[in-house]
């Protein structure tokens, strides 16, 4: 599989890694099916988070990892954490917040229970979870500091922030944010929507996110992004359905093309953009897993890109 660098880094990864979120609802042998499937089409790298199954979804990896052929050191393992769970309103993979909580108790207590859960010594990278209005860079900066030094977490980054938010908490920290996890897909094209639409008054024109795409690409930061397949937000994949026939006419095609599935393309389609992204697969049936990655090794043309980009109703000015 293609590897992307990461961040600043010498950090070597797949282009395509899995998210757990949705394994809280597997069997221990679908779980170990799962991971793999992810390793066998050269995913070597597992997104989780605190909140994910309200903690399940992290120990059903750890019996996953533990009755697989695979161990640790076959996957770079990442997670987050900030969001405090309102159980009365969460339920299995859909979890919602009371708050987002980025105290330095909160920050460290949410690594220490990501470890005991995932089983693990250590986390590859650590990203705070959504941005908290509330946040104090210098005590984010302690949680940092102490979660370094004893060896749990390697490398940080933060999700869903804006460049301005990234600068405030850089400048109080010492260790460099190197991912930023963004939703990004052929339906939620607002990072380049705007960088098209320059200088002109119709709604794409508008930055909803302060430039973050050049800015993640003028500070190596390494966009990861989530649901690749949906539309909306958690409204359902747009990939076969009856919704979006042009988009899936389209998709077909290439996936004749170039031998693979229209999932394999949508992968492809965020893959072939410069920024160096990487895609972050849901999904947790073992054939859905491997024809996804596949579309790290398809390389689309610039104007495919762009029929993709029209296909799903977006124009050129």
């Amino acid at each position: 599989m293609k590897q992307i660098k990461m961040g600043n880094t010498y950090w070597q990864t797949s282009a395509v890694a899995l998210g757990i979120m949705r394994m809280e609802a597997l069997s221990s042998n679908d779980a170990v099916r799962a991971i793999e499937s992810a390793h066998d089409s050269g995913i070597n790298f597992i997104d989780s988070a605190d909140i994910y199954g309200q903690g399940k979804s992290e120990e059903v990896f750890a019996d996953a990892l533990k009755n697989s052929s695979l161990s640790r050191d076959d996957f770079f393992i990442q997670s987050k954490g900030g969001i405090v769970v309102d159980p009365e309103k969460s339920s299995g993979s859909f979890v919602f917040g009371q708050r987002y909580d980025f105290s330095k108790k909160r920050i460290i207590d949410s690594v220490d229970g990501i470890l005991k859960r995932m089983n693990i010594d250590y986390l590859d990278s650590f990203l705070l979870h959504r941005p908290d209005a509330l946040m104090d860079p210098a005590e984010v900066a302690e949680a940092f500091d102490e979660l370094q030094m004893t060896g749990k977490v390697r490398h940080f980054g933060v999700s869903n922030f804006d460049p301005q938010q990234v600068e405030l908490l850089q400048s109080a920290i010492d260790q460099k944010l190197m991912i930023n996890q963004l939703q990004f897909s052929i339906m939620h094209t607002g990072m380049i929507d705007s960088g098209i639409h320059v200088n002109m008054t119709d709604d794409r024109s508008v930055d909803h996110d302060g430039g973050i795409l050049n800015y993640s690409r003028l500070h190596n930061m390494t966009i990861q992004t989530w649901s690749p397949f949906q539309y909306g937000f958690f409204d359902g994949t747009f990939i076969n359905n009856d919704k979006f026939p042009e988009l899936n006419k389209i998709l077909s095609k290439l996936a004749d093309k170039y031998s693979v599935s229209a999932n394999a393309i949508a992968t492809a389609w965020i893959l072939r953009h410069p920024a160096n992204m990487q895609v972050i697969l849901g999904t947790m049936t073992p054939s859905h897993i491997v024809d996804s990655a596949a579309g790290a090794d398809v390389e689309l043309t610039n104007q495919e890109l762009y029929d993709v980009y029209f296909a799903a109703g977006n124009d050129l000015p």
